[in-house]
């Protein structure tokens, strides 16, 4: 009992501190996740704002230097410097004429795609060639399942083929041409039944037995009588009698089936240890502590009462109560 307590309480105590552990770990990876979503979404947040200034700052810079070119212009114009307004501008169709032409060149882009759109028809081509040839051969295997499947029937059905004396059931009369079944049914050949092996009953494995690792079988079928032989002559018993009496099964006796002790006995039996079970008890003995201090002294040899010593031990007939008397007598 003193075991089993201490097992509840360190049970007890073991299941708290699990407890605690895991609410502290849940808690830290709670924590992780939640301060992982807050810096992804400072992350997006910093980028979007970051492409919207820096859109916002592109547009301006392109206002500002179209302003700056047509105030040029016009200044250039203003003054009469028709030349270097020519030059200016010269410079810039030339620039843009080199980038169209050797950087950015628009017909070998289009050239470019133009072959590519091509290289992908080719490929799209083959792809869907390549899929009616599997679907073809998928199709083709299941049609030779089926095939066989049907063979394999035929071969356990064909005892159902129709002969000249009686029509067999797929070879109705009342048909202008047999059923398909049929004609394969004439076609194929009846599968062929192997004999099974059958083990002798009183056969058995020579070293099994020193081993003792199975018992020795013996079989409960009667066996059947020899062929063609007389009863010998003489006082001898049939030889399917003394097979029988050698290998019958067991037979228990009524003694041996049934048990020694009556119900009633056994009845007694389980109250006597019910009795015994009930004398124990759990209150256990602990030195050092204040678990017994409250505890009212009981004496376990011999009481005095107010009519002499009382029976032997504190669990007696007759209790002494005086509060409860009704007389002093």
């Amino acid at each position: 009992f003193y075991i089993f307590r201490s097992v509840d309480e360190d049970r007890k105590i073991e299941y708290k501190a699990a407890v605690k552990i895991q609410s502290w770990f849940r808690g830290c990876r709670v924590r992780a996740y939640l301060r992982y979503l807050n810096k992804m979404v400072i992350f997006i947040q910093k980028w979007w704002r970051g492409y919207q200034t820096r859109r916002y700052f592109r547009k301006m810079v392109e206002t500002a230097y179209f302003i700056m070119k047509m105030n040029f212009y016009n200044e250039m114009a203003g003054r009469g410097n028709i030349f270097l307004l020519f030059k200016q501008m010269k410079s810039q169709i030339w620039r843009g004429y080199y980038v169209r032409k050797y950087i950015h060149n628009y017909y070998a882009l289009k050239k470019y795609l133009e072959a590519i759109s091509v290289n992908n028809e080719i490929v799209r081509n083959e792809l869907q060639e390549y899929a009616e040839m599997k679907e073809k051969e998928d199709k083709r295997k299941d049609l030779e399942k089926k095939e066989k499947e049907k063979k394999y029937q035929a071969r356990k059905m064909h005892y159902l083929l129709s002969t000249e004396q009686i029509a067999g059931i797929y070879n109705s009369p009342f048909r202008k041409s047999p059923d398909p079944m049929e004609l394969l049914l004439r076609k194929s050949k009846p599968l062929s039944h192997r004999g099974q092996q059958i083990k002798s009953p009183f056969a058995c494995e020579l070293h099994d037995w020193p081993t003792c690792r199975r018992p020795p079988t013996f079989s409960t079928a009667q066996p059947l009588p020899p062929i063609g032989r007389q009863k010998p002559q003489g006082p001898f018993r049939d030889t399917a009698e003394v097979l029988r009496q050698r290998y019958k099964p067991l037979e228990p006796t009524l003694r041996v089936a049934a048990s020694i002790n009556s119900p009633l006995e056994k009845a007694r039996e389980e109250m006597r240890r019910e009795e015994w079970r009930n004398r124990i008890h759990d209150n256990e003995f602990l030195p050092f502590s204040l678990y017994h201090k409250n505890e009212k002294y009981d004496p376990s040899i011999h009481r005095s009462g107010k009519y002499g010593q009382e029976t032997y031990g504190i669990k007696h007939f007759r209790e002494v109560q005086p509060e409860k008397w009704v007389a002093d007598k």
